[in-house]
């Protein structure tokens, strides 16, 4: 018996939406990297982008469950001393969702050339409008609690 090994020139993929509404950020990114990485099909390959396209849409209307709101931080460095910013989700979530959202996948793929791969298929928008309707994506039919 041998083990199948899939190849990139060979991989059909599709185009999921993911709707953020009411949902939990941190699980909406979740099933989102899933996707991305490819591993809910059966011919999953860990050494392959094997994954499909993913558009999250409504990250207005996601959700951070607990004291998340007040106690997570965003932080980013200038490059220089003393250039640490920081910035609050509740501030982040108000003004720039999307941006959490794209945080949150990134944090759960592989930090290498993989999940640079993968991260190149991921859309996400703040509201219900985007511009993908002729690649005829697929509502993700798998229920996310």
């Amino acid at each position: 018996m041998s083990t199948f090994m899939a190849k990139t020139k060979e991989l059909e993929r599709k185009w999921y939406i993911i709707d953020a509404a009411g949902k939990p950020l941190g699980r909406v990114a979740a099933t989102a990297a899933v996707i991305l990485r490819g591993k809910h099909k059966p011919t999953f390959t860990p050494n392959v982008d094997c994954g499909e396209f993913v558009i999250i849409i409504n990250t207005d209307k996601a959700v951070l469950t607990g004291r998340k709101l007040d106690q997570k931080m965003w932080y980013r460095h200038s490059g220089y001393v003393g250039g640490l910013k920081a910035i609050q989700y509740r501030s982040l979530m108000a003004t720039r969702s999307d941006k959490a959202m794209m945080l949150a996948v990134q944090g759960m793929l592989p930090h290498n050339s993989l999940g640079r791969a993968a991260l190149r298929k991921l859309r996400v928008y703040k509201n219900d409008k985007h511009g993908h309707q002729a690649q005829q994506p697929v509502m993700w039919e798998h229920e996310i609690k």
